[in-house]
């Protein structure tokens, strides 16, 4: 315990200079305004403003990217409920009872309560993340080659099975970002690998670009359609952005019971934020003495879901800091920044570089404090930034997304490369295959052959080394649990949908 507060007050130490309070305060504005806008969620956001990390010093950077990624839950909210269009995937659940509310004449009350339950969600969820990184750091450093490749095995098939969409195409998008990682020289043999005479990639696909042009350019070409699209909102109808003490009472138990579930379900590798909230709400209903009010305004079905999103985003973080393994999508894009700034996330980052992991820990009280006085004086100037037209914001991302790529390698093939994985995205969203196991696979594809080789190379080409280690045995278990989930899953909506058809012929 005592070693938890030491390694706490470096954190602080580091976290309280000038420098990253307002790296903090900058990070975690843009990410109120990018959770808010429709479209593009935490981790485009945290794609299209890498060039702002350039230059900086790792702890900075990871600072200012979590401030984004938790700045984009507090945001993610504001659309739902003031337009009935969710800024992000897990802000959906939010539109259940904040737009209700807004036609009740209650949009004052149902934005005040999404703040606070996001400040109270981060907050524990911040206070858990204290008290488990360190665990799971050490019992990671245990970890040898062949637990590493059973871990990354469970992370990527759990992304998979667990992503939208039906499993099958989960699985093409892994198998997808497998082969992306495969391009350029072997680092044990030195042989070039399907690189076809182009000497651009010889090191392999960057992934930044990869991730900034299958998140923001393939953004801006699915929202193309809508260019002259303007939402339209009143900020004469919000009222005061304030709730009673009847209400936030109402609102306490179920804020309570949502953070520390948001946070485990962050903590499981593919989750993410979406199935969090789905949860939270489904639990608060069903234990609600008045269930039918909700999705007719309810305040609580504001609170859980909110509450149970920015508790999730710092679950997320548990994997990122202390094994390498990116939790959610944001994260994986996290990841990549900071490989290209030279710092690897994982167990050893807590031995050598603990001002930066505990940095990040602490910088997180500070963002949520600073987010909470965003979010609540200044919510009405925030919510007319719902006012700004497409065809404004759709060309100042992809010039962030092209700017930040040239400033990667100054290299002109990489307008290329982004280019085409923006296509490919676009490909890839309307044939609804799911980005994120791609993008995990690309950026784990490496770490995980080389895992299995060295692990091959230990037992003599021996395949019985991943079933003999107890560690390695159980996430391998794990992976298989997830997939044979996934398709009794998919098996029951098939059968439900199909009941449901032949009632309705």
């Amino acid at each position: 315990m005592d070693v938890i507060f030491q390694n706490l007050a470096l954190g602080l130490n580091q976290a309280l200079t000038l420098n990253n309070i307002l790296w903090v305060f900058i990070g975690g504005l843009l990410g109120t305004v990018i959770g808010m806008l429709p479209g593009l969620g935490p981790a485009t956001g945290v794609a299209v403003l890498i060039p702002i990390t350039y230059g900086m010093n790792p702890a900075t950077a990871l600072i200012t990217m979590a401030a984004v990624y938790y700045g984009a839950m507090f945001g993610g909210s504001r659309a739902s409920i003031m337009i009935n269009t969710p800024g992000d995937a897990s802000a959906i659940v939010t539109c259940f009872d904040g737009y209700p509310m807004t036609k009740n004449g209650q949009a004052g009350k149902a934005l005040a309560i999404s703040a606070i339950a996001s400040f109270i969600g981060g907050m524990i969820g911040v206070v858990m993340l204290i008290f488990l990184t360190l665990p799971v750091a050490n019992a990671a450093l245990k970890f040898g080659p062949a637990e590493m490749f059973s871990l990354m095995l469970f992370a990527l098939t759990a992304t998979v099975t667990l992503s939208q969409g039906n499993i099958m195409k989960g699985f093409i998008a892994m198998t997808m970002g497998f082969m992306l990682s495969s391009i350029g020289i072997d680092p044990q043999t030195g042989i070039l690998r399907y690189t076809f005479g182009i000497s651009e990639l010889q090191d392999g696909i960057d992934f930044l670009v990869a991730m900034i042009g299958l998140y923001a350019v393939a953004e801006v070409f699915k929202n193309y359609k809508d260019i002259n699209m303007q939402y339209k909102v009143d900020s004469k109808t919000i009222g005061r952005v304030m709730i009673s003490k009847e209400e936030l009472k109402k609102c306490i138990m179920p804020m309570l019971r949502s953070s520390p579930l948001g946070f485990i379900v962050g903590v499981l590798p593919g989750m993410g934020g979406t199935i969090a909230t789905f949860m939270a709400y489904a639990l608060e209903k069903q234990l609600s003495k008045h269930p039918e009010k909700f999705g007719k305004g309810a305040i609580e079905g504001v609170a859980a879901p909110e509450a149970a999103n920015n508790a999730c985003s710092c679950g997320a973080l548990v994997p990122l800091l202390t094994l390498g393994i990116p939790g959610s999508g944001t994260t994986a894009v996290m990841l990549g920044a900071l490989m290209m700034l030279g710092v690897r996330p994982g167990p050893i980052l807590f031995q050598q570089h603990p001002e930066i992991a505990w940095g990040v820990i602490a910088s997180m009280i500070v963002g949520n404090i600073i987010l909470i006085i965003i979010n609540l004086p200044l919510v009405v100037p925030l919510v007319q930034l719902l006012r700004i037209p497409q065809r404004l914001m759709l060309p100042l991302i992809l010039g962030l997304g092209f700017m930040g790529t040239y400033f990667l390698n100054y290299s002109a093939f990489d307008f290329i490369l982004v280019s085409l994985f923006g296509i490919g995205g676009y490909i890839m969203s309307k044939l609804e295959i799911p980005i994120p196991p791609m993008v995990l696979a690309l950026i784990l594809g490496s770490t995980t052959e080389q895992s299995f080789r060295n692990a091959m190379t230990i037992s003599n080409n021996s395949i019985s080394i991943f079933f003999t280690k107890p560690i390695s045995l159980v996430l391998i278990i794990l992976a298989a649990l997830s997939i044979v989930y996934s398709v009794q899953r998919e098996r029951k909506i098939a059968q439900k949908t199909s009941a449901s058809s032949v009632r309705g012929v």
